[in-house]
């Protein structure tokens, strides 16, 4: 009979040897793709440009191999003395977010992109060639079953020695069964409790974000077609972005200014994200109807009133955000915050917007001194005449918002 334990012990280490090793496999080989997710997708593709260049063949085009190790690390010092570097932040007009990552999960987010195909349509209609899906709940699952085998093994084994205690003539109680076992009961309860706390805290900590926000407009306007097809200046209808705190929504009349001339849609099809295609002429019809225009008369036959517009991008009452001293100031492009902008057919909330993400910029975002040969940077931050020594100094090579008290409480919270 100890025989035949030792033979169970043995079949059930061995399995779950096996099963750990499928396990760390499958995740190994799905960190890129994880990571890449996690990190670059909303600024890169793998096949095409995007907000920053496509990432396949990445390394081929760079000056070496292990450039992008160092770019990614190093955005901000790199920025300031590579011309790849300055060629990239040129073409593409924002700068990247600097990033913590080892050489390892860089290299496998490269292998991925390398290895990545485009979609293509399947015989069943879904696609061949894309990004496999997470497989996390069936990490879950597979878990879950292990724990239950482990269980039954558990069981057996007690009920085997049972049987070797009764040949021997050895008397023991009865077993406690495993729903009335405290150990087990101690285990399961600790265990919900974890699951529990994890999901409550997740979905805490997510209240009120709203990360990928998209709302449906009183009028389909296509950031795509004004800021990217036509090149519309953003400032020329978010004026107050770069002389206010807060950016404004442009008035009907704004609006106006050129579609009393363009009557109708001509662009390229207008496509919404679940497939179908606007009718762009229709939705200029409706600006009319808000601002009173009679386009056959050619003036305002009727009292206008104010388009409605879904606000998307909300702070809590406790924050203090200052549009003019980030796009002014600080020089920040309107795609830092609100993500590829020229390249959304209808507006969402692309980053989180919270704390952590702010302050992470706050760290990694250069103060632009006033420079006074040159006349050039702004002229509020010659109080830290300090810094600007120390830079000339070369005792430090940048200086962050951080550093001039970008972090502190009272700079962001009433």
């Amino acid at each position: 009979m100890n025989r035949s334990r030792k033979i169970l012990q043995k079949v059930f280490a061995s399995l779950l040897f096996i099963a750990l090793v499928t396990l760390n496999n499958s995740s190994f080989a799905a960190d890129g793709e994880a990571l890449f997710k996690a990190n670059c997708a909303n600024c890169h593709k793998p096949l095409e440009d995007y907000t920053g260049p496509k990432l396949q063949g990445a390394r081929e085009r760079e000056p070496s191999p292990d450039w992008a190790i160092k770019w990614v690390n190093n955005v901000n010092s790199m920025l300031e003395t590579d011309p790849y570097a300055k060629g990239l932040l040129a073409k593409y007009g924002a700068r990247m977010t600097q990033f913590q990552l080892k050489n390892d999960e860089i290299k496998a987010i490269l292998d991925y992109a390398d290895a990545y195909k485009a979609p293509s349509a399947g015989p069943t209609g879904g696609t061949v060639g894309a990004p496999a899906e997470d497989n996390s709940l069936l990490f879950g699952i597979l878990t879950l079953v292990l724990a239950v085998i482990a269980l039954i093994l558990l069981q057996v084994n007690s009920s085997l020695r049972k049987l070797s205690d009764q040949k021997d003539g050895i008397l023991r109680s009865e077993p406690v069964p495993f729903y009335r076992n405290k150990s087990y009961i101690m285990m399961a309860v600790l265990v919900l409790f974890c699951l529990g706390g994890y999901i409550t805290i997740n979905a805490a900590i997510g209240l009120g974000r709203m990360k990928n926000y998209q709302p449906e407009q009183p009028i389909y306007y296509s950031h795509k077609v004004h800021a990217g097809t036509n090149q519309i200046s953003c400032l020329y209808c978010h004026g107050g972005s770069q002389d206010s705190k807060h950016a404004n929504i442009p008035s009907v009349n704004v609006c106006m200014n050129c579609h009393m001339a363009i009557k109708e849609y001509k662009g390229d099809p207008i496509i919404k994200e679940n497939g179908q295609q606007v009718n762009g002429t229709a939705e200029i019809q409706k600006l009319y109807q808000y601002a009173g225009w009679n386009p056959d008369l050619k003036k305002y036959d009727k009292p206008g009133k104010p388009i409605e517009w879904v606000k998307i991008h909300n702070l809590p009452d406790h924050v203090y955000f200052n549009h003019s001293q980030h796009v002014k100031v600080g020089k920040q492009q309107c795609q830092t915050c609100h993500g590829p902008i020229q390249e959304m057919p209808e507006v969402y909330q692309f980053a989180e917007l919270s704390m952590g993400w702010c302050i992470n910029c706050h760290r990694e975002s250069k103060v632009n001194f006033y420079n006074k040969e040159s006349g050039e940077g702004n002229k509020f931050y010659s109080i830290y005449e300090k810094f600007h020594k120390d830079i000339k100094a070369g005792k430090m090579d940048s200086v962050t918002v951080e550093k001039i008290g970008g972090t502190e409480c009272q700079k962001c919270h009433y």
